[in-house]
């Protein structure tokens, strides 16, 4: 089932400034690939555009409700109390907006003890366990939980399914921060799995209550190939009540894999520990691109990858802000790539409300 998001950061259509106008991405290439042509904006190493050489460009992309959220909640948290402002590890995993929030002042810390006593603190998009909003208590922390809805969902499907006597099950990477805050609800009763070796190595009593849950970014093929494994190995083992992987993974797979058979190499643009942008490559690779790579800028796209290629996908994770795509699509254009197309999955318009300290007061009529 594809779900819906609207973005007020990177969304797909967001507008770019052309010549004294406004116009939307497709428009925008395009325009920038005539003004190419026509000798406008020529530089010493723009090669001839030419229509045999395209760009399958993937929406949805980019910013995803949740981030959207994280990202203003820092903004709004900087505006009402200025610097130093805490936050505890990345706020979202993309090295463009840490490294942008650094120059304003941010403080990105990994464990919640290195921040000074009575400060103000983000908490993630990833989410943090009790034990987290325990040690901020004890360090009377002035804090904003950034998770992401979708996220703290999962959470309360832990804690309810460990209420009901349960052994949970999640489906996960080792070491991810939203795995470390999803387990630590309750870390007795929580079991990760990655992969199957971690599913041949669970043993549990007969009669066991069982229920998998998973985390929220991952691929849905190889969730469910996981799934698969511990059906075979408990056949009785209990469904979510609802999809835990989110909806913007979901769609920005989608729209991956109507583009991967037309293609043969796409670019993902995001960081190397972001879980959804990885499982993007990946996907396209299971689903027809010849090669695929992960990129936080243009600067590191290899010439070399496009060397004999004449489709190229682009796309990019959940936490990707729309100027960084836009820089791979300024390279691509430069390298001749004279033509692009918007394949369009999903349309997304949902918005999560920031969290409570951080949102404008109430205004009486």
């Amino acid at each position: 089932m594809v779900k819906h998001s609207k973005r007020r950061c990177g969304h797909p259509g967001r507008l770019h400034h052309i010549d004294g106008e406004w116009s939307d991405p497709v428009t925008w290439f395009n325009r920038l690939r005539s003004s190419i042509t026509m000798g406008h904006m020529t530089t010493p190493t723009t090669e001839p555009s030419t229509d045999t050489k395209k760009v399958f460009l993937a929406a949805p992309r980019g910013y995803c409700a949740g981030v959207d959220r994280a990202v203003e909640s820092v903004e709004k948290a900087l505006e009402k109390h200025g610097a130093p402002l805490y936050v505890r590890k990345e706020i979202v995993h993309n090295k463009h907006v840490v490294k942008t929030f650094e120059e304003r002042g941010v403080i990105f810390v990994d464990e919640t003890t290195e921040i000074p006593r009575g400060s103000n603190v983000v908490f993630s998009a990833h989410g943090v366990s009790p034990a987290v909003h325990k040690e901020a208590r004890q360090l009377e922390l002035k804090t904003f939980d950034a998770t992401c809805p979708l996220v703290t969902k999962v959470h309360h499907e832990v804690t309810r399914f460990a209420k009901q006597g349960y052994q949970i099950i999640l489906i996960g990477h080792h070491g991810h921060e939203e795995v470390e805050g999803t387990a630590g609800e309750a870390p007795d009763v929580v079991h990760l799995v990655d992969g199957e070796d971690d599913v041949n190595a669970l043993e549990f009593p007969e009669g066991t209550k069982l229920v998998w849950l998973s985390q929220t970014t991952l691929s849905v093929d190889e969730t469910m190939s996981t799934v698969k494994l511990l059906r075979e190995k408990f056949p009785d083992i209990q469904d979510p009540p609802s999809d835990d992987i989110c909806y913007a993974t979901q769609n920005r797979q989608v729209a991956v894999k109507a583009i991967a058979p037309k293609v043969e190499l796409m670019i993902v643009v995001g960081s190397q520990n972001s879980s959804n942008s990885k499982r993007l490559v990946e996907v396209a690779l299971q689903h027809g691109a010849e090669n695929a790579h992960l990129v936080d800028y243009a600067e590191q796209v290899d010439p070399a990858w496009l060397e004999g290629v004449t489709n190229v996908g682009v796309t990019s994770g959940a936490s990707v802000p729309e100027i960084l795509v836009r820089g791979v699509l300024d390279l691509l254009a430069a390298k001749g790539f004279g033509e692009v197309e918007e394949v369009t999955t999903a349309t997304e318009d949902l918005i999560f409300s920031l969290p409570r300290e951080l949102r404008p007061p109430r205004t009486q009529k």
